[in-house]
């Protein structure tokens, strides 16, 4: 079903996290799985544990996503799935009415303007899969009405994490609609709290495995699945 399709993972950088189990969980599906991060001898190394290919990427650089486009033009001349896991800043020791503002820059370099770079570079070649598909890897710390991560709900501030990733819900949202008439579908996908590094088990963290569940659920969804969505272990949660 899947054999034919091609699959870009960003931020791809170490075994116990949500892109390498979603790389993982892709190429048993039988994708053509393209791992990606900045660290180029990093990424070779997990590729070619997973037997995917691998590739330097730096999402905070046009010139980095402009090389990557021509070599995956060069290679398969399409792109069906672009999943846009790349994220970092985690604030939780931060306060907004003190947050850095050059760090609150480059977390949205990253955590937004990294997905929105990845979508217009790569936009010419998910038009040419029989329909693309993209995933935003986000965060209910940027959702208004998550009874637990929410903007008012969680106990941390995280300023410059929330924010950016509130921002990318709302693109996520204004794409959708943008690519309605393209055939590309795009949703935004919160994989809950996970246990990406050792020791957060401990605080309530659950298996990676888990939380890429719904990652690979939204990269894999049929030609009439849904677009323009918010979602948590295949479930819609509120925006």
């Amino acid at each position: 079903m899947f054999e034919n399709k091609i699959a870009l993972i960003t931020g791809v950088s170490r075994e116990t996290g949500l892109g390498y189990e979603t790389a993982k969980r892709l190429k048993e599906l039988r994708l053509t799985v393209i791992i990606t991060a900045r660290d180029i001898e990093t990424v070779n190394t997990l590729g070619k544990k997973l037997n995917v290919d691998a590739a330097q990427l730096d999402v905070t650089s046009q010139e980095s996503i402009d090389k990557l486009v021509a070599s995956i033009i060069k290679q398969y001349g399409k792109l069906d799935v672009l999943i846009n896991n790349a994220g970092a800043f985690f604030d939780q020791d931060n306060d907004v009415l003190t947050v850095n503002l050059d760090f609150m820059k480059d977390a949205l370099d990253l955590n937004l303007f990294g997905a929105l770079r990845m979508i217009q570079s790569f936009f010419p070649l998910l038009k040419l899969a029989d329909y693309g598909t993209i995933v935003n890897v986000t965060s209910g710390i940027g959702s208004f009405s998550d009874p637990i991560f929410g903007l008012e709900n969680y106990h941390a501030d995280v300023p410059a994490f929330a924010i950016s990733k509130l921002a990318l819900n709302g693109l996520t949202v204004k794409l959708a609609k943008r690519l309605k008439e393209d055939q590309i579908k795009i949703n935004a996908v919160c994989p809950g709290f996970v246990a990406t590094t050792p020791g957060l088990e401990a605080y309530g963290a659950r298996p990676v495995i888990e939380g890429a569940d719904g990652i690979v659920w939204a990269a894999t969804l049929p030609k009439d699945g849904p677009t323009g969505g918010f979602f948590r272990d295949r479930e819609v949660i509120g925006w």
